[in-house]
């Protein structure tokens, strides 16, 4: 069984006269609990395929399917519930709300689900604990460092116990250090909660971590194998 599977996805953009092939017949399937990585150079399609598994796009052909369910044919409310209940978004430039604080930030995903506020206000606590912001809950996104802020967007991915994380460059505006230590914290609660992991990358050390190195290049897979 695939938590993720893609069969033989397009995709492509218009930009002013310019058609650009972004995705060319792609073809793969995720197993749930991996921890595995999109590689590939810029412009490679890699965003664009995590894009489409999150639902934010549309295949031009193909079909994607998410634990089981064939997004490439849901209506864009039965898309918003699926991103909202199993997906949890990662992204390059954090998009947490400027005006909300950590806690506030990492409870909102939990506001939308109409989670009691008890309950989503002791899960945001104790995850921001878990992920080594303890004492920074009520700081906004300003008072915070480029780590610690993506710190919070992955804490508000798994506040929620999605089936998959999607993360897109994660740790491309982090010092190595700082993104060595998101990696193993997202490591671990990929052993301890089992969560399925999908990065996409171009970063030597995100790949290091990973199980599974898909590598893409002009929209299509060229290397698909075990990590190490």
């Amino acid at each position: 069984m695939a938590m993720v599977q893609a069969v033989d996805v397009k995709k492509t953009y218009v930009q002013g006269k310019m058609k650009v092939k972004a995705l060319d017949g792609i073809s793969l399937a995720i197993a749930p609990g991996e921890f595995s990585t999109l590689a590939g150079p810029s412009g490679s399609g890699k965003t664009t395929l995590l894009n489409l598994m999150g639902g934010l796009d549309t295949v031009d052909s193909g079909s994607i399917e998410v634990d089981r369910q064939e997004i490439t044919r849901m209506t864009q409310s039965a898309l918003a519930d699926l991103r909202l209940f199993k997906i949890g978004f990662v992204f390059q430039a954090y998009n947490l709300i400027p005006v909300l604080s950590a806690l506030e930030n990492v409870e909102y995903v939990m506001l939308l689900q109409r989670v009691p506020k008890k309950e989503r206000r002791e899960r945001a606590r104790a995850i921001l604990d878990e992920t080594g912001l303890s004492g920074m809950h009520h700081r906004r996104p300003s008072e915070l460092s480029g780590g610690q802020q993506q710190r919070v967007a992955v804490a508000r991915a798994l506040v929620s116990n999605p089936s998959i994380v999607l993360a897109d460059e994660p740790t491309a505006n982090l010092d190595s250090a700082t993104g060595r230590g998101l990696l193993e914290m997202m490591k671990q609660m990929n052993r301890e909660k089992g969560v399925t992991f999908i990065f996409s990358t171009h970063d030597p050390m995100v790949m290091e971590h990973a199980t599974r190195i898909i590598r893409i290049r002009d929209g299509r897979v060229v290397d698909d194998g075990l990590a190490g």
